[in-house]
């Protein structure tokens, strides 16, 4: 029945029908100028089903990621802040629990850390998330950075944190026992 319809159209002068490649070709010239609209005998999964928009690789692969200013000027501190502040403070505070720790930026790795869940500092607290309690965090995390050969780092506060309260209060407790931080307000 489909092979009446397309001899029938293509009787009259619309198209032409090559049946032994299954392939139809329009001889409109405003309508695709004689391209052919279905490829002849292609396979299910032709190479074009695996490849991505630029025809290089499978779609299996990951793409990068393109910026969406691939000229974006780095400034010269934003390019050596890490390296000339090389340690940073990271605050956590939660209702049951303070954990303090410094980190260095270049290497990721953790350089002193203190928290109220350890052990030496836990037998001494009464509560474990109170002013006295980011006190004693501070002065410890103070003498274990000492140790480490620490005296200087930054502090900038997490998204949606205040520099208030708790949090001042492990701040000044480090620069009181000789660490010198420098906090960066937004």
């Amino acid at each position: 029945m489909l092979k009446q319809v397309i001899t029938e159209a293509c009787n009259k002068r619309k198209c032409l029908v090559d049946f032994s490649t299954s392939a139809i070709y329009l001889l409109n010239r405003r309508f695709h100028s004689g391209q052919v609209l279905s490829s002849p005998s292609r396979s299910f999964f032709g190479v074009e089903d695996f490849l991505d928009d630029d025809n290089s690789r499978p779609y299996t692969y990951k793409k990068e990621k393109k910026s969406k200013n691939p000229q974006k000027h780095v400034s010269f501190k934003n390019r050596t802040n890490a390296y000339l502040e090389p340690f940073c403070l990271d605050v956590f505070i939660s209702k049951r629990f303070v954990s303090a720790s410094v980190t260095h930026r270049v290497t990721c790795k953790q350089v002193a850390v203190a928290g109220t869940n350890s052990k030496d500092i836990k037998a001494v607290l009464k509560s474990r998330s109170d002013i006295p309690a980011c006190l004693a965090v501070g002065r410890f995390l103070a003498e274990r950075a000492k140790e480490a050969d620490v005296y200087t780092c930054t502090y900038t506060p997490r998204d949606g944190d205040k520099f208030e309260g708790k949090i001042r209060a492990v701040v000044q407790s480090l620069i009181d026992n000789g660490i010198d931080v420098k906090v960066y307000l937004d």
